[in-house]
């Protein structure tokens, strides 16, 4: 006799927002309507490799970093235009970046990780600065280093190399989607530019 599942597990930002963030946010940006609400999308983490796209072993440890820091295994992206300084054509050779693109609890997950246990071991950390909104409200973050995320063994940094990560939020503007990240705890820096 098969019985139903009813004890998923549901990551804990997730919960916070359906349950008080989403109303807490209604009321401070004065929306009409709940479908208003600022809310997190997906998170898009890629990592280039610039010139280094020839050397077999540090394009595999980009690949190797953000499928253990992700879950997920990461695409590869090809050139979109021919560069001759560079010595790149346009969709051919090896790749010049990885990509993940994080959904719903897999999201909420590593934006948890990256807030409460990756940017606090950043050396130096005086807060993310507040001027990486774009027009939509998207907020994009560089981190100079993979190691800073627990996932990561010793011989993983051995090479290393930099992260970029995208918050792409819906009903988003620069306000609206700064207010949602603080109230996720995104610690930003004092003294907005």
């Amino acid at each position: 006799m098969a019985t139903k599942k009813t004890d998923k597990y549901i990551p804990r930002l997730k919960t916070l927002y359906n349950n008080e963030l989403e109303k807490k946010l209604m009321k401070e940006l004065q929306l009409k309507n709940i479908n208003q609400v600022p809310k997190l999308e997906k998170v898009v983490i890629s990592a280039g490799v610039g010139k280094k796209r020839e050397d077999k072993r540090f394009t595999e440890t980009v690949e190797l970093t953000l499928e253990k820091i992700t879950g997920q295994a990461p695409t590869s992206r090809l050139a979109k235009k021919s560069i001759a300084t560079f010595k790149i054509r346009k969709g051919m050779g090896a790749p010049v970046g990885y990509l993940v693109t994080l959904r719903n609890d897999k999201m909420y997950e590593f934006v948890d990780r990256l807030i409460n246990v990756a940017l606090p071991h950043v050396r130096d950390f005086h807060g993310v600065p507040t001027t990486s909104f774009d027009k939509q409200g998207n907020y994009s973050l560089g981190l100079r280093e993979q190691t800073v995320f627990p996932e990561i063994t010793f011989e993983d940094s051995a090479v290393l190399h930099g992260l970029e990560i995208t918050f792409i939020i819906k009903n988003g503007s620069k306000e609206g989607s700064k207010k949602l990240l603080e109230m996720f705890g995104m610690p930003f820096e004092k003294g907005d530019k």
